[in-house]
């Protein structure tokens, strides 16, 4: 399936500011609850896929606004509560993958898997 950010009234402006989010927002609140995180490895391949300038713009849209979603302060159902607080955002985020699996690349997969033992060795 083929789909375009203009389609989702996904313009470059709002691409541009969930990219500047995502970049402000995501290691912090990735480290303050990668334990607690059943799908740590899915989230930093879409991270990784989203970054790559090589990755199609339609993809990276997806990817940001779905990344975005994971460091916003206010959600559907706060992050803070144990085992369901990251229900949504793991819907989400495994949705825009399944949306743009063809073009998540086996680099990006083996970088999310180098960032995991990195935060592992590090804790």
């Amino acid at each position: 399936m083929r789909f375009s950010g203009a389609a989702f009234g996904y313009e470059a402006a709002r691409m541009a500011r969930d990219e500047t989010a995502v970049r402000r927002g995501f290691w912090r609140w990735f480290g303050r609850f990668a334990a607690q995180l059943p799908f740590a490895e899915e989230l930093l391949t879409a991270y990784h896929c989203a970054f790559d300038r090589t990755t199609p713009n339609h993809v990276r849209a997806a990817l940001l606004a779905a990344l975005a979603y994971f460091v916003m302060p206010l959600d559907a159902v706060p992050d803070v509560l144990p085992a369901m607080g990251f229900t949504d955002d793991a819907a989400v985020v495994l949705g825009a993958i399944k949306l743009v699996w063809d073009h998540i690349a086996p680099e990006h997969r083996d970088a999310a898997r180098a960032a995991l033992d990195r935060a592992a060795a590090g804790a």
